[in-house]
């Protein structure tokens, strides 16, 4: 969900797939078993997501099925008393002492083991978190029909215990997150209707959570199947209605199943969104919205017309988020310190100006670490690379700017030196993961340059082309020249990488460390081992002329 992040044509298919199911479910022509996508017909709980009998259905979410034409509208006008009616509190039943600092883990690419949660939930803390965002995706260990959306590596029901525990242990809230609307590819690449039984199975292995997280931003396809198109027409156009129907309903089965839950939700499909008709939806009563914006400099107007507008439709609270990694580009293996650290100070202007909205309270700020920008995508910066990063962005928070007193207590529970400047912590570390973040940083600025710079040299560009090993032609006189130079660089990084992958294999599961050694690594090491076996095979034929 970052500004940047993935707005792909894959996603558009993907919303009008889940929509086009939405609306069917609304038809009267259509069995109460269907999946719902983007309604905002009042839930009654059991019969919103169930399996309809013989045939496998699509989830809520971005993309779109080739959909049956429907002749009947299908009108869903939830009455404004009625949603007040039913409305919980959209606050958990335990108060808050003061608003919250919650570290998010997007564990959809890259998800550390457990031991290495076990090293970093207390830096966390240290740092000045109060809680972790857990965006499982599918590292939840999904039970019965729903396995299907596990990762091979997924954690275990005894995992997701243990990490309540040690979260526990370092005074951290958990907040279990569970995307109901926007980014559910990891569940649409499979046939099935899934949606109430995840929200279940994650409320259920988290009893002592006080706010739950339901996602639903980014919705790009919203209306675009067949079925959504005739849904819109037999209601004015009316998107947001639309959206707020499915978002509405599965927040009131959630507080069905947990009344003393928080309900939060991203708010970018809200903003354009009339005052009146989320008024009218009643989601006011049921979820805290969170504003997310990730730049650097944030357009505080338009942050505070969002509030002022949140307040106007009677929200009680309201919930920021910034980005502390994954937020900078698609593709980032370096987190930039200056970045995150100005999104930072931009947002601790607004939480200073909360004040002068008199009837919505400030709850809480999420510093979200993007893993991927969405199920299909590259890896973003591993978090151990973005451990300094975090750091200056809670310091930052805590003290309400990033000056001699941040920098101290961040240098001594890091044990190194930030340089905003150079956006490096200068230094060994003593953080869990110091070692990779050193590592990664010495193979992002050496292992291409050192592979580019031996390929600008002066005996490989005349005597060791394409075409000379192309055709085993070549004068091992030239070859001579750089041959020794060549292995020594070879066999320099090719003990480094061992000793690199080591380190990775002991926090992450060996998926995530094959994919970033392909993506960073395997192409400049691969162009290294040709050139050292090309040039041993030629060596070996001593000038002998080509043959074709």
């Amino acid at each position: 969900m970052p500004n940047t992040r993935g707005k792909f044509l894959l996603r558009v298919a993907v919303t009008c797939l889940v929509v086009g199911v939405a609306v069917k479910v609304l038809s009267p022509h259509r069995s109460a078993e269907t999946v719902p996508d983007g309604q905002k017909q009042p839930l009654t709980g059991g019969d919103f997501w169930s399996k309809s009998s013989g045939k496998k259905e699509e989830v809520v979410k971005l993309k779109e099925a080739p959909a049956k034409k429907t002749n009947a509208p299908q009108e869903v006008p939830p009455k404004e008393e009625d949603a007040g009616a039913q409305a919980p509190n959209p606050e958990p039943s335990r108060e808050l002492s003061a608003p919250l600092r919650i570290v998010h883990l997007d564990l959809k690419g890259a998800a550390p083991k457990v031991k290495y949660l076990e090293q970093i939930f207390p830096l966390f803390s240290s740092l000045g978190a109060t809680g972790v965002l857990m965006e499982y995706e599918d590292m939840f260990p999904y039970q019965g029909d729903l396995k299907i959306l596990q990762s091979p590596h997924a954690y275990s029901l005894e995992d997701i215990k243990q990490i309540r525990n040690l979260a526990k242990l370092s005074n951290l809230e958990v907040i279990p997150l569970v995307q109901v609307f926007g980014h559910l590819e990891f569940v649409l690449k499979h046939e099935a209707a899934l949606v109430k039984d995840m929200v279940t199975q994650v409320l259920e292995q988290h009893p002592d959570s006080s706010w739950f997280h339901m996602g639903a931003d980014e919705v790009f396809g919203l209306g675009e199947s067949q079925d959504s198109k005739n849904w819109l027409h037999s209601n004015n156009g009316d998107k947001g209605r639309m959206y707020l129907n499915h978002v509405t309903a599965v927040a009131r089965f959630i507080k069905e199943k947990r009344p003393a839950v928080g309900l939060l939700m991203w708010d970018d499909m809200m903003r354009q969104i009339g005052v009146d008709v989320l008024k009218e939806s009643g989601l006011q009563n049921l979820a805290s919205p969170m504003i997310w914006f990730y730049s650097p400099e944030l357009n505080l107007k338009a942050i505070d017309n969002l509030i002022s507008k949140y307040q106007e439709v009677g929200f009680k609270g309201v919930w920021f988020a910034s980005a502390f990694k994954g937020a900078s580009d698609i593709a980032q293996i370096w987190t930039p310190l200056g970045h995150h650290l100005n999104n930072h100070l931009s947002w601790v202007k607004v939480i200073s100006s909360m004040s002068k909205y008199p009837s919505i309270s400030f709850r809480g700020i999420v510093l979200t670490g993007w893993q991927r920008y969405e199920h299909f995508t590259v890896l973003c910066e591993i978090l151990p690379v973005a451990i300094p990063s975090l750091a200056v962005c809670l310091q930052s928070l805590v003290h309400g700017e990033f000056a001699d007193k941040a920098q101290l207590q961040t240098q001594h529970i890091l044990g190194c030196k930030i340089e905003i400047d150079k956006g490096i912590c200068e230094g060994s570390g003593a953080f869990a993961g110091s070692q990779v973040y050193n590592m990664v940083l010495h193979i992002s600025r050496n292992l291409q340059k050192q592979t580019d710079d031996l390929m600008k040299d002066y005996n490989v560009r005349g005597s060791f082309t394409h075409y000379h090993r192309k055709y085993n032609f070549a004068n091992p006189r030239n070859l001579g020249f750089f041959m020794e130079k060549l292995k020594k660089l070879l066999d320099e990084w090719e003990t480094y990488m061992e000793n690199f992958r080591s380190q990775m294999e002991a926090i992450f599961f060996p998926d995530t460390v094959e994919e970033w050694m392909d993506e960073n690594v395997n192409r400049n090491m691969d162009r290294l081992r040709k050139m050292v076996g090309d040039a041993e095979r030629i060596m070996k034929l001593k000038g002998r002329p080509k043959s074709h």
